[in-house]
């Protein structure tokens, strides 16, 4: 008797418990309001500096920045050049000129403000038409290339001058290898950004 008294005991206890448990649930899950976010707190570029401070979004990775988001320039001798020969008659890349391809494209990548013109020349042979068609197609191969090496397509224009620009040159074989080419220039390039300090840092001697 004793014990189904102290199993009765504990049943009710357990009961009201459940009963308490219910009542406080009906207030747990009311909606808490959440306050307008008035700035942009993300960092798109992850420089440190958030959206709504950063005053050069697009800062390249390794940057040295200041409080403003920006990070600053010098000038250097080294030019990211593109220059690339073919064969007569044809657009097909050498392999020997891949990696310059592979630099100017993570040059691109490293500063993503600049875009890039490809301009693609023909040796004065043959007849002008063809060798306008040959000029822009070896630029287009060369954009084919960059973009799969990551370039977004519009970065990357092209214009195809055909033999136009070789009129003046010497018209022996080694003047018509040199004018089956593409060459690019850069713009929107500001300089080299200076890169900022780390436990790896090489010091100029």
């Amino acid at each position: 008797m004793k014990t189904f008294s102290i199993f009765s005991a504990l049943l009710v206890l357990a009961s009201s418990t459940a009963v308490g448990q219910q009542f406080d649930d009906e207030y747990a899950y009311i909606p808490t309001p959440k306050p307008d976010q008035i700035y942009d707190l993300q960092d798109d570029d992850n420089d440190g500096v958030i959206n709504a401070r950063d005053l050069c979004p697009g800062t390249p990775v390794g940057a040295e920045i200041d409080n403003d988001g920006c990070g600053s320039y010098f000038e250097s001798s080294e030019q990211k050049q593109l220059h690339i020969l073919f064969a007569n008659n044809s657009t097909e890349i050498n392999p020997a000129f891949l990696n310059q391809i592979r630099q100017m494209a993570s040059f691109l990548k490293r500063y993503e403000t600049t875009t890039i013109q490809l301009q693609g020349y023909a040796s004065k042979t043959g007849n002008a038409e063809h060798n306008l068609m040959l000029s822009k197609e070896r630029a287009s191969n060369v954009r084919r290339a960059l973009i799969s090496n990551g370039i977004a397509p519009s970065r990357i224009n092209i214009v195809g001058y055909g033999d136009s620009a070789s009129g003046g040159i010497n018209q022996d074989n080694i003047s018509h290898a040199l004018n089956r080419k593409v060459v690019a220039s850069v713009a929107g390039f500001k300089g080299h950004i200076k890169e900022e300090w780390h436990i790896f840092t090489k010091i100029e001697k």
